[in-house]
């Protein structure tokens, strides 16, 4: 995050699932120092340490010789001597989670990662494919990539003009597994963030003029003047005028004695 033209240091409070995976283990260990600084976050660090743990691995040491730090250090870990409170310290073993199979892939750190990774990751898995990615994975995958795939013969897939060299030229990175004389092309590229839509209601009318409750089932005045029900309708009722608005058919039981009163 960017202020004036200078990098804004992002702090313990503001650190979230998804932000975390933006920062290294130095700077993980310069927030927890800070954070002891401000009362309010000193008094929700087990809460900051479960976000920190969503994306580094921490281990406490509870000896530190020189050996044993060489080997955390060989593994990739940064060791450090942090606060647990105002008197306890501890000592770190602290890695970012490295992502090198598919399962470790995650709504949270699928935007952190490059296109040529996620298809490094994606050949790791066994040479299996797309198809070869269960549809929860798929689905993690492309909610930071676009990915599109194409099976074609060897000596078809780089085909001037085509498929391949239309999505290279696109910005897409390609993943070729081969499949017999057959090559399966993994097309991927990174999604652009796109802002969440905030939903903003305004009120079309001021607090006066709110109708009351009662008012709801009151008729307006100009319905009251024009509705004048007659109170007699003899007068307007002749054979005339009446009639009905439906047939009613003869009895067939009538019918028939009828017609035997004739024959």
């Amino acid at each position: 995050m960017k202020e004036n033209g200078t990098q804004k240091a992002l702090t313990l409070k503001a650190l979230n699932k998804n932000n975390v995976w933006d920062v290294d283990e130095n700077e993980i260990l310069k927030m927890w120092e800070a954070a002891f600084k401000d009362p309010e976050t000193k008094e929700n660090m087990k809460h900051y340490a479960d976000i920190i743990r969503t994306a580094f691995t921490i281990e406490e040491v509870a000896e530190l010789t020189k050996t044993a730090k060489a080997q955390y250090e060989k593994l990739g870990y940064k060791v450090a001597t942090v606060k647990m409170g105002d008197e306890r310290k501890v000592i770190w073993a602290i890695r970012k989670r490295p992502i090198v199979r598919v399962t470790d892939l995650t709504y949270e750190n699928i935007h952190h990662i490059t296109a040529a990774k996620l298809l490094e990751v994606i050949e790791r898995n066994f040479g299996g494919g797309w198809e070869s990615l269960s549809q929860s994975i798929q689905d993690i995958i492309e909610s930071g990539f676009d990915i599109s795939t194409t099976t074609l013969p060897q000596n078809r897939l780089h085909k001037p003009g085509g498929l391949y060299e239309k999505k290279v030229a696109d910005g897409f990175d390609v993943l070729e597994i081969a499949k017999g004389t057959w090559v399966e092309a993994i097309f991927a590229k990174v999604k652009p963030l796109a802002e969440k839509p905030r939903l903003t209601i305004q009120n079309s009318f001021n607090e006066d003029e709110i109708p009351d409750d009662d008012d709801y089932n009151k008729p307006d005045e100009d319905e009251e003047e024009e509705m004048e029900i007659p109170t007699d309708f003899s007068d307007d009722l002749n054979e005339d005028t009446y009639r009905t608005t439906f047939e009613i058919e003869a009895d067939p039981d009538e019918e028939a004695e009828n017609l035997s009163d004739d024959l």
